[in-house]
């Protein structure tokens, strides 16, 4: 079963347009009318929802990996800063993720793109 992604407020609309091009399961927090969370409660909508995040918010960043130190359990949340790679790099990494992967493969965890 491949794993479902969700992207935060700060990720270009192309990368999410790109990724549902390519069959993968995602949603946005704009979408989910969640956009105005603050991060804590949108890394516990997407553990309820059992969605991996991806963010460019390395603040968003920092707080997971505080929960990962607290063990706080959380759905998986996937870093990319907003420099460290192209459209296309993160499209092809998040899609070998989410098609290559299980939801149980992610719980707690962090992961920086581009590989």
């Amino acid at each position: 079963m491949a794993i479902q992604l969700y992207m935060d407020v700060h990720v270009p609309q192309a990368i999410t347009e790109q990724l549902r091009r390519r069959g993968v399961d995602v949603i946005t927090a704009i979408e989910d009318d969640a956009a105005e969370l603050p991060d804590d409660q949108l890394l516990e909508r997407t553990t309820l929802l059992g969605r991996v995040i991806f963010t460019q918010d390395i603040r968003f960043k920092a707080m997971a990996e505080d929960w990962q130190r607290q063990g706080r359990g959380f759905a998986g949340l996937i870093f990319g800063h907003q420099l460290g790679g192209t459209f296309g790099q993160f499209v092809r990494d998040l899609e070998i993720i989410a098609l290559a992967s299980e939801p149980e493969e992610w719980q707690n965890i962090v992961e920086y793109l581009p590989f």
